[in-house]
């Protein structure tokens, strides 16, 4: 007599614990953004979220109405972890190159603890202009800096008006270099935010009162 049928000696695959709605939300959205990282909106379907989560597409559907509704999820709660890390290096306030330094720094390691959330961010798509796009983000972010220059060039005689223009040069340089060391990775971070310090400060330092450009003779 042969030997018995795993079932009938007791060892049965236990079935999978059936997740909550709260669970099956979470992991939804998980599956969501690791998809929209790899492939952006467009190239994303409900299928495929359903497939990748082992359910069916009818549970995508009643948890967020289509993959619309399980992007602006995604992508709001990525604008609000990097509007958190933006607004929490300049809340303390302080001498402007120290606020260059924790802006860079704060961009560069919410890159580094999600990658994923920030390739989100950066791509563009119907569906994030209603929710707030990264430009809209790297905007609010200016406006702060804006009143910090502001004081900054006041107390060196410079044109307080003048503020907004160059708050919004420095923010998208930090923005722009954080897109470009996403991919390149090289050099370390701390080293990336030295040298937009480098150039950031060396600038504003070294302004002058009224601009020219250099004319050919």
């Amino acid at each position: 007599m042969g030997p018995m049928p795993a079932d009938a000696r007791g060892s049965k695959r236990t079935p999978r614990a059936r997740m909550t709605a709260s669970q099956r939300r979470e992991q939804l959205l998980e599956v969501g953004r690791v998809l929209f990282a790899e492939k952006g909106f467009e190239g994303t379907s409900v299928e495929e979220i359903a497939a990748r989560a082992e359910v069916s597409k009818p549970v995508v559907y009643e948890h967020f109405g289509g993959k619309e509704g399980v992007y602006a999820v995604v992508v709001d709660r990525e604008v609000q972890a990097l509007t958190a890390a933006l607004t929490g290096a300049l809340a303390e306030g302080g001498h402007p190159k120290v606020l260059v330094e924790r802006t860079a720094l704060a961009l560069l390691g919410y890159i580094e603890a999600s990658e994923d959330g920030f390739r989100i961010l950066v791509r563009d798509s119907p569906v994030a202009q209603a929710t707030g796009t990264f430009s809209s983000l790297i905007g609010d972010v200016a406006s702060q800096v804006e009143h910090i220059l502001g004081e900054h060039f006041r107390a060196n005689g410079l044109d307080p008006r003048s503020a907004p223009l160059y708050a919004q040069m420095l923010v998208g340089m930090v923005a722009l270099t954080g897109q470009y060391w996403l991919d390149a990775r090289s050099p370390r971070k701390t080293e990336v935010a030295a040298h937009l310090v480098n150039l950031a400060w060396n600038g504003l330092s070294g302004m002058e009162k009224r601009p020219t450009l250099t004319r050919p003779r």
